[in-house]
């Protein structure tokens, strides 16, 4: 499996007075392209952060964060600005939808970011909302809402799929659905998934499983069988 990602002794520190603080403390791991990885810690132990240098929204304050073998600590505020509108969806815990927007209209938003992006139907088939696309979010249950910020984070056709808790305002048999999509674009689109949760249950599905305690990185397994999202409960 090609390397997408890898972490070099990655810090990241903010001084507050006379004390530093390290939300990450040289941190390293290797992520594959087409993984679905869970990054699992109590809340402060450096997930968000370890996601927003994922994602090109933070700035390390030391190490490497190589992506397809480019250094991201390298790069100018305008590079990775580029960075993350070609390579970069994010799904975050609340849908973040537009309310006088419809679904398509939401989706559709995208090409306001980069010019190469899926066509919104194609985007909410896909999450298997064809029949709700011209909806708005006040006629969805939370369950589409959080499939139409999925699309919509798809629309880029992008390679990283950064998740938030993403079903952290979901009921457990719709978040489970939401799970299911998740790893069925890692399985079948090759998009390689990085979801944060403090819920150790969802490591069961995933090919990877990256644990952060106290800004570091405790450990990291490997999953040779991961369960299938339908499998989970919690």
């Amino acid at each position: 499996m090609k390397t997408l990602i890898e972490f070099k002794e990655v810090v990241k520190e903010y001084t507050r007075g006379e004390k530093t603080f390290y939300a990450l403390n040289h941190a390293s791991f290797q992520i594959g392209e087409g993984e679905m990885v869970v990054i699992l810690g109590p809340s402060g132990a450096g997930k968000s952060t370890l996601l927003n240098l994922l994602g090109g929204m933070d700035n390390a304050s030391g190490g490497q964060i190589l992506f397809d073998g480019a250094d991201l600590t390298t790069y100018s505020d305008d590079a990775l600005t580029d960075y993350r509108a070609r390579n970069v969806g994010v799904v975050f815990q609340f849908y973040n939808l537009i309310p006088t927007l419809t679904a398509y209209e939401n989706v559709a938003l995208m090409k306001d970011i980069e010019e190469d992006t899926l066509d919104p139907a194609e985007a909410l088939r896909a999450v298997g909302l064809e029949q709700q696309m011209h909806q708005f979010p006040s006629q969805m249950s939370g369950g589409e809402q959080q499939r139409t910020s999925i699309a919509r984070a798809l629309a880029k056709n992008p390679r990283l799929l950064l998740c938030d808790e993403p079903t952290g305002a979901l009921d457990t048999d719709t978040g489970r659905e939401v799970l299911a999509l998740l790893q069925q674009m890692s399985r079948e689109k090759k998009k390689t998934v990085v979801m944060v949760t403090h819920n150790s249950m969802f490591a069961e599905i995933a090919t990877k499983v990256i644990r952060v305690k106290n800004g570091r990185i405790a450990s990291v397994t490997e999953n040779k069988e991961p369960k299938d999202a339908n499998e989970v409960n919690w």
